[in-house]
């Protein structure tokens, strides 16, 4: 893996470790999860602190994404996000994504090790990476424990007029706006014409 800004130190949530497939196992005994491609690529580990760095707190924690997001079952692992927030599930040997902003999921059909044999091949267009490259050309750097928030959001069809907006923030920030925006918008049909109103 390319661009490393931070890797996850001793595996200290050893009940977590335990549930996981022996290559995920693997994977997390050479590096307890990584911070990849300047902060294209997340993969959580299995560590108390930080909480944004712990595979618990998001499969099982008060936010973990099945209580928020229909389409997630409390047995898929979200094991990595990209860089704005989007979830990779594993649900059995098959590698998930999970549209944080709309709730679909998608079937990658690839498996673990063909996810990051894609992510480091092509990992502009596997880990939806474009958002992060117009951020550093604008002379931003994300930092480990950080997601962009771009707004507006990108399922939403726009006039055109507006330049979306791009910044670095907490993860657990970015992760709870998103599951507030999905909760808000899930039942709307599509094309559904929508406001924001700031508090």
């Amino acid at each position: 893996m390319k661009g490393i800004l931070y890797t996850g130190g001793e595996l200290t949530d050893l009940v977590s470790f335990a549930r996981l497939p022996a290559y995920l196992q693997a994977f997390l005994r050479e590096q307890n999860g990584v911070v990849a491609y300047f902060g294209g690529l997340h993969i959580r580990g299995c560590v108390a602190e930080p909480a944004w760095h712990s595979l618990a707190e998001a499969w099982q924690g008060e936010s973990a994404f099945w209580r928020s997001y229909d389409t997630v079952l409390e047995t898929d692992i979200p094991f990595g996000q990209d860089c704005a927030g989007n979830q990779f599930l594993l649900r059995g040997d098959a590698v998930l994504w999970l549209d944080t902003e709309t709730g679909e999921l998608a079937d990658l059909e690839v498996d673990f090790k063909h996810f990051l044999f894609g992510a480091e091949k092509f990992p502009v267009d596997a880990l939806s990476m474009e958002p992060l490259r117009a951020f550093q050309q604008s002379g931003g750097v994300l930092q480990p424990g950080q997601l962009l928030s771009v707004y507006p959001p990108f399922c939403m069809a726009t006039d055109g007029q507006q330049q979306p907006s791009i910044k670095a923030v907490s993860a657990a920030e970015r992760l709870a706006w998103l599951a507030s925006f999905y909760r808000q918008i899930k039942d709307l049909p599509d094309g559904q014409s929508i406001r924001f109103t700031t508090e």
